[in-house]
C-alpha cells in the first residue's frame, strides 16, 4: 500500500534563485524554526541536502503515537541531480515508512513552479494506511510552510 502526495508551488523569481535558496542552509534552518519543530537541523553539502527534525507526537491519534513514541524523527535528504531537479528522500529511522519521489524546478516567464512528487509507504499490517495519510497531512503542512517562507525569502 502507498499514498501519492504531489504538490505545486509558485515562485516569482527565476529558477536559478529558487534553486540558490533551496541550496541556503540558513534558508533551511529559518523553515525548520517557522515550523517549530521540537529540534532540527540542516546541512548543505554541495548537491546534498540533509534535514533532520523531530516533531512532538502529542497531536496524533493514539494508534499512532503508540507506534512513534513522544517523538517522531523525520530525515529528509534531497540529492540534486540537475541544478532544477532532485531525488527525495523521506525516511523515519527505526519506523517501518519512507517516502520516495522528485523536486523539480520549471520556469516560465521569469516564475518559478516548484513540483514535488512523493510516494510515502508504511508498512504495517492494517493501519498503514491511516498512517501514510497522518504522515502525507505532517509533509504538506511542512512543504506549505517552506513556500510562505520561501516566497518571504525571495521577497528580500
Amino acid at each position: 500500500m502507498s499514498t501519492r502526495l504531489a504538490k505545486q508551488f509558485t515562485y516569482d523569481a527565476p529558477a536559478e534563485a529558487v534553486a540558490a535558496m533551496l541550496d541556503d542552509q540558513a534558508f533551511r534552518e529559518e523553515v525548520l524554526r517557522r515550523q517549530k519543530v521540537v529540534r532540527g537541523s540542516a546541512k548543505v553539502d554541495g548537491d546534498h541536502v540533509r534535514i533532520e527534525q523531530v516533531r512532538s507526537a502529542k497531536d496524533l491519534p493514539s494508534f499512532a503515537a503508540k507506534l512513534v513514541g513522544d517523538e517522531i524523527v523525520i530525515v529528509q535528504e534531497e540529492t540534486w541531480t540537475s541544478p532544477t531537479g532532485c531525488d527525495v528522500h523521506l525516511s523515519i529511522p527505526g519506523k517501518p515508512g519512507e517516502a520516495v519521489g522528485t523536486m523539480q524546478l520549471v520556469e516560465s516567464g521569469g516564475t518559478t513552479t516548484e513540483q514535488v512528487d512523493l510516494v510515502l509507504t508504511v508498512r504495517i499490517p492494517l493501519v498503514g494506511g491511516k498512517i501514510e495519510g497522518l504522515i502525507s497531512g505532517l509533509f504538506k503542512e511542512a512543504l506549505d510552510i517552506e513556500h510562505r517562507v520561501g516566497v518571504e525569502w525571495l521577497s528580500r
